[in-house]
């Protein structure tokens, strides 16, 4: 292709979901993209980091097999722009003097025209490349269609290494950023200043390309933009939706400047957490091969609100609620139950388990000879539901949706081997308040993209009625538990927060409680290493980003 400068730039900006270990599809996914992008009239298609691997690809990477399937996928893709049509810049893995590293490949005119590796690896929260690659040199830019492109990658615009200075300062004239980044909260604002401060730094625009898609507990939100080099915000893609979007950049006294693109709005708030929560559930069952799902539904906030998500990520035909009742069950839970599943109109079942548990009981009569009852007989109830659930699963294939939110995950309210039972947790990361706030926005809005219906898919009375686990008469949660918004308040704050005893303290807190919830904390370490994977939502969810031993005996007790 001719170097001759041009004045005016199209590029392609794909967010797209790869899926990881999927050479073949994602490949696929990569040659229609450009195709699309060719019909749009782009001189250059940006994909995001990785993008034919998957990203994150772990382990999978130390993998001779896999690093050369991924190669031979990129000399296939290279050979594509033979044909005159945009120039491809493409995250892959690659094995260079036997060395691994997070790569970029530049394709056009048939063939691999640069290369370039990730310089910044990340080896914080949810990341940890510094086990599976090696750090690239600091990169100059490469000659696409007469203009100078950096590409850093991802990390490179994140840290402090100064890569996009040293681009600027060695001739880049537009920075074209391929990214892998996850979704939590607020996300969306850290980003763009991140890439405003870069621009600064190096007086150059940059376009921000990110991946859509649930990856186990990480979430790809997409939502791909540029800033132009006065630091305004030249395009913004859509969040949690899959586009290829074209952009006009037009070469001025003062350099390139994108003048044309999508100006979509970005959610916040509970309608971003809603959308999070449902791609993530989506991609672990439909690319982990499962038909359909199934949960108990109780008639309480957090299997309601999980059924919500599931309609909305699967549709109704392929969720499949089970109430459980026993002898403590109460008439509202079974009406609020069947009110829930036919307001979402998915398949509903009564399935009794006063049987179960008997012959749990029954069986036990011996060796619990002479002991009182209490948790041990109320955790069988938990037991016998989870024990059914995966019985269902085992026999239809379905992929059991677990409950349990954080807020009882944190304090180790739930059970091993029952209610903990299942594959995937969309609410794992949302405390107790959250859940219920996002209830009440499902309630009033239908999501972009939803497969479940309008208004109240959440019965009234379960958003109402105070919590329970209903496993012995008249119980709430609040018998063994703060309030839960004096709960959640000092879990945010040991959690997210890291704060110590008497910081919370100083917030107003009971100290009695707050060293209460710090050991309950660090108690239920050992459950939540057996937990169900959940999709992300916080800074510091459990698991990736929190990791913290099971054996430990620190508590914060200062006089």
């Amino acid at each position: 292709m001719s170097d001759i400068a041009p004045d005016i730039l199209r590029i392609a900006t794909v967010q797209l979901n790869p899926t990881v270990g999927d050479i073949k599809g994602n490949l696929a996914k990569a040659r229609a993209a450009r195709a699309d992008a060719a019909r749009q009239g782009a001189d250059i298609i940006l994909f995001t980091e990785l993008f034919l691997s998957g990203y994150p690809p772990e382990d999978l990477v130390m993998k001779p097999a896999f690093l050369a399937a991924c190669m031979a996928a990129a000399d296939d893709l290279a050979k594509d722009t033979a044909d005159g049509g945009p120039a491809i810049i493409i995250g892959v893995p690659v094995a260079r003097n036997g060395k691994r590293h997070n790569g970029v490949m530049v394709m056009d005119g048939g063939r691999v025209t640069a290369e370039r590796h990730k310089v910044d690896l990340p080896n914080y929260g949810e990341f940890d490349e510094k086990r599976v690659f090696h750090a690239g040199e600091m990169p100059g830019p490469v000659m696409i269609r007469g203009v100078r492109v950096g590409v850093p990658i991802c990390e490179d615009i994140w840290g402090d290494m100064g890569v996009c200075e040293t681009l600027a300062e060695t001739g880049a004239e537009i920075l074209l950023v391929p990214n892998g980044s996850p979704y939590f909260r607020e996300k969306q604002d850290v980003r763009h200043q991140v890439a405003i401060r870069q621009v600064i730094e190096s007086g150059l625009p940059l376009l921000y390309a990110n991946q859509i898609c649930g990856q186990d507990e990480l979430v790809f939100d997409g939502a791909s933009f540029a800033v132009n080099a006065d630091h305004s915000l030249a395009f913004q893609m859509s969040q949690f939706e899959e586009q290829v979007s074209v952009s006009v950049w037009r070469r001025g006294a003062g350099g390139w400047r994108c003048d044309d693109g999508p100006k979509a709005i970005v959610p916040e708030g509970a309608e971003a957490d809603w959308r999070a929560c449902v791609l993530g559930l989506r991609d672990y069952v439909n690319k982990n091969g499962f038909k359909d799902v199934v949960l108990g539904l109780s008639g309480g906030i957090d299997s309601a609100v999980c059924a919500a998500m599931a309609v909305d990520a699967l549709g109704e035909e392929r969720v499949r609620c089970i109430m459980m009742p026993y002898e403590y069950t109460s008439a509202d839970s079974f009406a609020d139950a069947e009110a829930c599943a036919k307001a979402l109109g998915c398949a509903y079942e009564i399935v009794p388990i006063f049987k179960p548990v008997e012959g749990f009981l029954d069986a036990l009569n011996l060796i619990f000879a002479g002991t009182k009852a209490g948790i041990t007989e109320e955790n069988l109830q938990s037991r016998a539901r989870g024990t059914l659930l995966m019985a269902v699963s085992n026999k239809f294939g379905s992929m059991v949706v677990t409950t349990g939110n954080k807020s009882e995950m944190s304090v180790g309210y739930a059970t091993l081997y029952g209610d903990m039972n299942g594959g995937y947790n969309p609410i794992k990361d949302l405390y107790k308040m959250q859940v219920y706030a996002l209830a009440r926005w499902r309630n009033g809005n239908v999501p972009p993209g939803a497969l479940g219906p309008s208004g109240k898919v959440i019965p009234q009375n379960i958003i109402d009625k105070a919590p329970s686990a209903e496993l012995r008469p008249n119980q709430t949660d609040q018998d063994s538990l703060p309030p839960y918004p004096v709960l959640d308040d000092i879990l945010e704050c040991l959690v997210e927060n890291e704060m110590g005893v008497a910081e919370i303290i100083a917030r107003g807190h009971d100290r009695v409680t707050v060293e209460r919830v710090e050991h309950l904390l660090y108690l239920a370490e050992y459950k939540r290493r057996q937990s169900a994977p959940g999709v992300k939502i916080t800074r510091k969810p459990f698991g990736r980003d929190r990791r913290y031993p099971i054996t430990n005996r620190f508590r914060d007790r200062q006089a």
